[in-house]
């Protein structure tokens, strides 16, 4: 029987690269989990989650999708439509990668999001290996900065809802494979 993965609050890792976008954010947050993977990229670490999202989760963006198409916002599509099979390195920089495009791909973080007239949003996956060597903190960090009352509108229904999805889809993480 494998053991059920328990995500729990943080702070943003240390010296990571989502640090710097903290300042003046309008919402932010962090969930670790300690994966028993050892070695694998950040990313790779996304795409394992993202592609195990919860049907629960993918049904939440769909009305998401369908509300804020009347709003004239971006349809963002599914968030487990990735593709974990291909090789972490060999996303590039301004490609979609599921719901997000990619800022920044390095072995140990990875930085996602998007960026609209009404607000920004800037997720982080960073990795670190543990002490005793068998696998890896995998934090996952979202930081929003919003523009305008659409933004902080927007957010009214997002901000709770992240709460669950975020720890419910890092929950999702599995072994490295071999």
């Amino acid at each position: 029987m494998t053991a059920v993965l328990r995500p729990r609050e943080t702070a943003p890792p240390p010296g990571s690269r989502i640090a710097g976008c903290l300042a003046g954010a309008s919402f932010h947050d962090a969930w670790c989990i300690d994966a028993p993977s050892a070695g694998r990229a950040a990313l790779g670490h996304f795409l394992d989650a993202a592609s195990r999202t919860p049907r629960w989760v993918d049904a939440c963006m769909d009305l998401r999708n369908r509300v804020v198409r009347r709003l004239g916002l971006k349809h963002l599509g599914a968030l487990a439509a990735v593709d974990p099979a291909r090789p972490w390195d060999s996303h590039l920089a301004g490609e979609r990668v599921g719901i997000f495009t990619l800022f920044e791909n390095h072995f140990d973080e990875a930085l996602l999001g998007d960026r609209d007239r009404h607000l920004d949003v800037v997720l982080s996956v960073h990795r670190r290996p543990l002490t005793d060597g068998v696998g890896d903190r995998v934090t996952l960090t979202t930081v929003v900065h919003v523009h305008n009352t659409l933004g902080r509108l927007y957010m009214l229904p997002v901000r709770p809802m992240h709460r669950v999805i975020a720890p419910a889809v890092l929950a999702r993480l599995r072994p490295a494979a071999g």
